[in-house]
């Protein structure tokens, strides 16, 4: 299973007491999402399943990419890891249960924590980026579930956005 996690792009803070899941991109984070969205597109197997926070701002990111996502609860900013494993059917000791692969637009901190687990990293949480994509593959090598990093793409470093950085 391939699991491809994009942390929504650089969105506005929330006024006093607002509602922190009506958040919208800032025109910086548009730029982002739309430079992510076409470096995706590029290397994204056309079945891959795109599971998206019920944010606005990770609405806004998934956006530009023009593909079938599916709302989900379970990826507010405040869930857990574990919430995040269950939806994608991931046991911890077996791997994952699903085939195929998985884009999570999501947000810092379970994202973070997500990367460090599967990855088995001594922390508990690694840190992402706004607007970075990181794909993670599963495999099984002699009987054991390894987890592996296949790339993090980051939208300042993107081919499209090496002349106009902002």
């Amino acid at each position: 299973m391939d699991l491809i996690l994009w942390r929504h792009a650089e969105a506005e803070v929330a006024p006093e007491g607002g509602d922190d899941l009506s958040r919208e991109l800032t025109k910086k984070g548009e730029r982002q999402a739309a430079r992510m969205a076409a470096w995706l597109d590029r290397h994204l197997p056309e079945g891959a399943r795109v599971l998206v926070s019920p944010a606005a701002r990770t609405q806004q990111t998934v956006a530009p990419l023009a593909r079938k996502f599916k709302l989900r609860d379970e990826l507010v900013p405040e869930t857990s890891v574990e919430d995040v494993l269950t939806l994608l059917k991931w046991d911890p000791e077996a791997g994952p249960q699903l085939k195929g692969s998985v884009l999570l637009v999501g947000h810092q901190p379970y994202l973070g924590q997500l990367v460090a687990k599967l990855l088995g990293m001594k922390e508990d949480a690694c840190p992402v980026r706004k607007g970075s994509v990181w794909w993670l593959r599963t495999r099984v090598r002699d009987g054991q579930v390894q987890t592996v990093l296949l790339t993090v793409a980051n939208p300042e470093l993107t081919s499209s956005s090496w002349d106009d950085r902002s």
